[in-house]
């Protein structure tokens, strides 16, 4: 399904237009002016149709708007009073078409076949050229990570000892001492424990585990993350609810699975904040399984959205950067994937998209 936007100040045309696209399968917007073109077209449009002389502008000028704001969208010009001049304009604006009303219905269709065409073709390009990078990074990643752990690890487990070792002694000392000296130790251990969870998730991000396929109620295991994170969240002072009343059951690994929504939930509530909402669901569809996260926090904005899922990307002051790389790779080794859009509580949507058993 592609994203058309008719901008034509005939409300016969929009009508058979809309009727017509709405058939085969297209989501179709419409406006008659330029103004509003403008601002539907924002964020939204992949190919518009758009009539030269409009009531507040030139359509020409229009579909040089149109492209500033999606580069990647396509536009079709359309006039009744076709000139050289008005044709080297559209050519100027980048238009993929200039056709002259009236104009045939199958031409015009089998012109917005081809440019909607064009646009995915585009899109899929550099999404695969966004895929290779990141899959080259990650191919980096697992050789350092492999090389490194081991000389990272032996100190770390041997700090842990030493300290283990110093606790006991400390303990050993008149108890009116011990406070002002276990308070560091406290502090350190908590600090190991954290480079080792680090090092965990670089070793699990190199070498993937492979799963451990057995039946999964889906219901089950989210009930039960729901359960292990509602004190966290009444913490934070965040409202955690669950929509997940009904069966879902999938092949799967429970304990990777469970690890994807724990970290999904955790994040979700750090994007909410205090006061805020969190909200898990599960969607049925023919052949698979949706659990959508929701949040009532600011949204992820395109340009994180687009690097969200790189090694290392992370907008938060503390972190490795690698809970949602993992998640996504423990999702793509389901043969499902995670999507991002806006919520229905205002912020972000992460949706995990998983066969049915």
């Amino acid at each position: 399904m592609s994203h058309v936007l008719l901008v034509e100040d005939n409300p016969d045309f929009v009508a058979n237009m809309r009727e017509i696209l709405e058939a085969i399968g297209h989501e179709v917007r419409d406006a008659g002016t330029c103004v509003k073109a403008a601002t539907l077209g924002r964020d939204w449009v992949e190919v518009a149709l758009v009539d030269l002389r409009l009531p507040d502008g030139d359509g020409t000028t229009l579909a040089g708007q149109l492209k500033e704001q999606n580069p990647d969208s396509e536009v079709i010009l359309l006039t009744g009073h076709a000139s050289v001049e008005s044709a080297a304009a559209a050519v100027r604006a980048g238009v993929w078409a200039y056709l002259i009303k009236p104009c045939a219905t199958p031409d015009l269709l089998a012109t917005l076949e081809k440019a909607v065409r064009h646009v995915n073709t585009v899109v899929e390009k550099r999404e695969l050229a966004r895929r290779a990078q990141r899959a080259e990074k990650l191919a980096t990643v697992g050789t350092l990570t492999a090389g490194l752990s081991h000389e990272i690890r032996n100190p770390l487990n041997a700090a842990a000892l030493q300290l283990t070792v110093l606790e006991r002694r400390v303990r050993k000392l008149d108890p009116a001492i011990q406070p002002p000296l276990l308070d560091p130790l406290t502090l350190v251990r908590d600090e190991i424990r954290r480079l080792e969870h680090i090092l965990q998730d670089f070793l699990q991000f190199a070498r993937p585990s492979p799963l451990n396929l057995k039946p999964v109620d889906l219901r089950a295991l989210l009930e039960g993350v729901v359960a292990f994170i509602k004190t966290d969240a009444d913490r934070r002072n965040v409202a955690l609810t669950a929509t997940i009343s009904q069966p879902a059951k999938l092949s799967g690994d429970p304990d990777q699975l469970r690890q994807v929504f724990m970290n999904l939930t955790l994040n979700a509530l750090d994007a909410a904040g205090s006061g805020g909402r969190v909200g898990i669901a599960i969607d049925h569809t023919a052949g698979s399984l949706a659990v959508h996260v929701d949040d009532s926090g600011s949204g992820v904005p395109p340009e994180v959205a687009e690097r969200i899922f790189e090694p290392f990307f992370t907008t938060k002051a503390q972190g490795s950067g690698l809970g949602l790389p993992i998640s996504n790779a423990i999702v793509g080794q389901h043969a499902g994937r995670i999507e991002i859009t806006r919520s229905p509580m205002g912020g972000a949507r992460f949706s995990v998209v998983l066969p049915r058993a």
